[in-house]
């Protein structure tokens, strides 16, 4: 999906159901909001305290705008010098949030923290004062962008970044993005309800084999979530074997993050690591990602061993499913990526948004940026049509792009 670039929003936005639907209690009385850039890693690990309270005050929040995840994600990934976050106050407390870090691909770009390993990025805002706020962010960061377009990826429909784009000031175009797949936060029997009458026959014997096998699950506790994370990435690695594997999760800094990152989101119920064991040997591993109404299936690894034996998607979704229905989650996502394995339970397709924001005089860069990553998007539909394997199609897009890029 793609929109006109345009000089300026138009018309008011609408507001958010949470802001609406809030008791006058939280309604709070017109106040001065206050906006600052923070270029310092230092003074961002400070706001833990601050961005998650705010994260829980932001009803679209997904687990990737926990602060743990983000600050974990720079510690890995951030490049000195580089980090951009945007924030807004009032009366001292903190109601918005964009964390960015500046990039150059080739023409400088504002991106989102958490890069590719991050399924949903977002700003926050606070759904006590969204509107406020949303504006008040845009114009901190018209200010921030002066120089450099902005570029959001992988905002899932209804995130605080539509607001955002709705009160942007200069020229904006909406793209689409990657595709996430969610089912219904419901027990693993009403999944399979919902399935076909030929593949729900044959996932309740999935499901029975499991018992038969003798598969034992347990929650991992937090002290034990770095020994557990560690052992997710072997069995992770051990999955994909001869297969192709993201190169990115072979890379001691993807590991160091998942361990911070799981450890403090395990510690306030962000998230949940989960083995599976047969006769006392750790044989699967998933790590779970939750927010107020969303749980995502992160990453998970399985020994062949046990492949060869019990059908791994209905072992997991079956513990997915569990914790979604048993903590009154609405959604259960299967996060990005369409695998076939994962058709096979009726989910609903979602596509991520990618917003293009730019200052009015960087038009002409936001208007090149916008063709380029939509001419990216075209050719990597076509391989991927060509092949579907994941890892074949992504190789060739790399070695084509590469190749387009260095023509111009």
């Amino acid at each position: 999906m793609t929109g006109r670039a345009t000089s300026r929003a138009p018309g008011p936005a609408p507001r958010p159901p949470e802001t609406a639907a809030l008791p006058e209690s939280r309604r709070r009385p017109p106040a001065a909001l206050r906006v600052t850039l923070c270029r310092d890693p230092a003074r961002f690990a400070g706001l833990a305290p601050a961005w998650d309270a705010l994260h829980g005050r932001c009803g679209a929040a997904t687990p990737f705008q926990k602060h743990a995840w983000l600050y974990s994600w720079w510690l890995s990934y951030g490049v000195p010098g580089r980090l951009r976050l945007v924030l807004v106050h009032r009366d001292g407390e903190l109601v918005g949030a964009a964390p960015l870090m500046l990039a150059f691909r080739p023409l400088p770009v504002l991106v989102p923290l958490g890069g590719a390993v991050t399924d949903y990025c977002d700003v926050l805002l606070d759904d006590a004062c969204a509107e406020e706020a949303a504006a008040a962010l845009a114009r901190g960061l018209l200010r921030a962008a002066r120089t450099a377009v902005l570029d959001l990826r992988e905002v899932r429909p209804g995130g605080r970044a539509e607001l955002l784009y709705d009160h942007w000031p200069g020229p904006r175009r909406r793209l689409a993005d990657s595709v996430c797949l969610e089912l219904p936060g419901l027990p693993v029997d009403d999944l399979v309800a919902r399935m076909p009458a030929n593949a729900a026959r044959r996932m309740r014997r999935a499901l029975r084999r499991l018992d038969r096998v003798g598969v034992e699950q347990r929650t991992v506790p937090e002290e034990e979530v770095p020994a557990a994370v560690a052992t997710l990435l072997r069995l992770h690695v051990a999955q994909w074997r001869g297969r192709g594997i993201t190169p990115e999760h072979l890379r001691p800094r993807f590991a160091e993050h998942l361990i911070r990152a799981l450890t403090a989101m395990a510690r306030d119920g962000a998230a949940r690591l989960t083995e599976y064991r047969v006769d006392g040997r750790v044989m699967a591993a998933n790590a779970l990602l939750l927010s107020p109404d969303l749980v995502g299936g992160y990453l998970y690894g399985a020994h062949p061993e046990l492949r060869a034996k019990a059908d791994i998607a209905a072992l997991l979704l079956r513990n997915d499913a569990s914790c979604a229905a048993e903590t009154g989650r609405s959604v259960l996502s299967l996060l990005r990526g369409t695998e076939p394995y994962k058709f096979g339970w009726r989910p609903e397709t979602v596509t991520n948004l990618r917003l293009l924001l730019a200052h009015p005089a960087l038009e002409p860069a936001l208007l090149l940026h916008a063709a380029q990553q939509d001419a990216r998007a075209r050719l990597a539909g076509a391989l991927r049509d060509r092949d579907p394997s994941p890892n074949a199609w992504w190789r060739r897009l790399n070695r084509r792009y590469a190749r387009l890029a260095g023509a111009r």
